[in-house]
């Protein structure tokens, strides 16, 4: 039996990132040889990655790839916002991101089955996903993307690794930048005031309904008249159609209007551009995060070590 050494321990540690004693199992199964102990870890960190399926990734990162005409916008989710910032981690979502402007997946299911090779795991992404998953330690996941491509000029930004914007435009690309900046900053819902959602349309009507019927009982209740129908209809339309200048990138006043007043709409009329379109995404946007009640965890592990 070879001996195992704190320095093999370490070597191993670093080419794995794996918990020390879960190295010097390898090493002491593998009879010294770094190499079978590092076939083993892989084995071991892959059933890991089995077992970490189950836990919520609201944390991540979004990135870019955009050459030309052609590009994407990616979003991979972790548990943390420490691994957020591990390279492994980085370097995968970067992988991610070229692969879908360069492949063209239809989905995740089939970005997940293209070939990729990093840090020792392959030969497809979702190897590289189940190995890093066991290597980090943490759960991670390919939540969404969007694909452009041949319909007009890009322009992205990233703010940090937390948003990211493409915007599809025709005309200059400064004010192309500018504007995907603007949308990052004010993360309008849509393009247009009829492009909405008509469920969240719905919604601020319906919102803006009881609040005028609030209203009406309110001065019903202080001896006043209420308000006609038509008035009522009248204050709920011209809630929902400030809603949709709000929420509508066009008209949204433009982050560096000079007046304060300029909408985005009227500074790409006046430098002849068009914006076709536009992707923006936030990391963990829509996801429930998990909120640990630590004091009620410990409990828990204090009760069921009195019950052994």
């Amino acid at each position: 039996m070879a001996a195992i050494t704190t320095s093999m321990v370490a070597e191993l540690r670093a080419k794995t990132d794996a918990p020390m004693m879960e190295c010097k199992k390898a090493l002491t199964e593998a009879d010294g040889d770094m190499a079978s102990a590092e076939e083993i870890l892989r084995v071991k960190l892959g059933n890991k990655a089995g077992k970490a399926a189950a836990r919520i990734t609201a944390e991540g990162v979004v990135t870019a790839s955009v050459n030309g005409a052609t590009g994407a916008l990616v979003e991979i989710n972790c548990e943390t916002d420490f691994v957020s910032k591990n390279d492994s981690f980085l370097a995968f979502a970067r992988s991610c991101a070229d692969l879908v402007a360069t492949s063209n997946p239809a989905d995740v299911a089939a970005l997940s089955a293209l070939p990729l090779a990093q840090d020792g795991f392959g030969p497809t992404v979702e190897d590289v996903r189940k190995g890093l998953i066991g290597k980090i330690g943490e759960n991670m996941s390919i939540r969404r993307f969007k694909r452009y491509a041949g319909g007009g000029a890009l322009a992205h930004y990233l703010h940090g690794t937390r948003i990211g914007v493409v915007v599809e435009f025709d005309g200059d690309a400064v004010a192309a930048k500018d504007v995907a900046m603007h949308v990052a900053a004010m993360k309008p819902a849509a393009l247009s005031s009829a492009d909405v959602p008509a469920d969240l349309v719905e919604k601020e009507r319906r919102i803006a309904a009881e609040k005028a019927a609030e209203d009406g009982a309110a001065a019903v209740a202080a001896g006043k008249a209420p308000q006609s129908a038509d008035i009522v209809a009248k204050r709920v339309e011209g809630s929902v159609q400030k809603f949709l200048k709000e929420v509508s990138l066009l008209d949204q006043v433009f982050v560096k209007a000079a007046d304060g007043k300029q909408t985005v709409g009227a500074y790409l009329k006046s430098v002849n551009t068009t914006v076709k379109g536009f992707t923006l995404y936030v990391v963990g946007e829509g996801i429930e995060k998990k909120v640990d009640d630590f004091a009620a965890e410990v409990a828990a592990q204090v009760a069921a070590a009195k019950g052994q």
